[in-house]
């Protein structure tokens, strides 16, 4: 039985419609809630993210209120791999081996530190960031993009 990363870019479709929202809320409701990890520090990227659509104005403030009190009830509802010193370092790597910025291997990172502590058990890395999807294919992890992959739960 498989475990499924939601990296921010994923997460985030559960709280703000975009392309690949319905797809991945579809996943999340099929998948028990202990199958399901986040980087502990996704739930406050999202936040951000939400913050920034809200003050461009392409989210009204009502809309960003309910979308963050959804967050904070689905980000105590998953796994959260902490950032420890194993993932900064695992990040650290992957900065000198690939292009990726610093927040995408923090992301990537904590579902590397994931494999190791999961051994054993198929670790599904799920993102809509192209560049993000391909490293973590040539890290040895499955992958998904609820945009433009179909989704359905192991």
């Amino acid at each position: 039985m498989s475990l499924y990363f939601l990296e921010a870019t994923a997460f985030a479709k559960l709280f703000v419609r975009e392309p690949g929202t319905a797809a991945l809320i579809r996943l999340i409701e099929s998948v028990e809630d202990n199958r399901k990890l986040i980087s502990a520090g996704t739930p406050l990227e999202v936040y951000a993210a939400i913050r920034r659509r809200e003050r461009s104005g392409d989210i009204a403030s009502v809309d960003a209120a309910a979308a963050l009190d959804i967050l904070r009830l689905e980000a105590a509802r998953m796994v959260q791999q902490p950032l420890n010193p194993a993932v900064l370092e695992i990040a650290r790597q992957l900065l000198d081996r690939t292009t990726l910025r610093w927040p995408s291997t923090l992301q990537l990172a904590a579902a590397l530190n994931a494999r190791e502590m999961f051994q054993g058990t198929p670790i599904i890395f799920v993102s809509s960031s192209p560049e993000l999807l391909e490293a973590a294919r040539n890290e040895g992890l499955e992958t998904l993009d609820p945009v433009k992959e179909p989704v359905e739960a192991e």
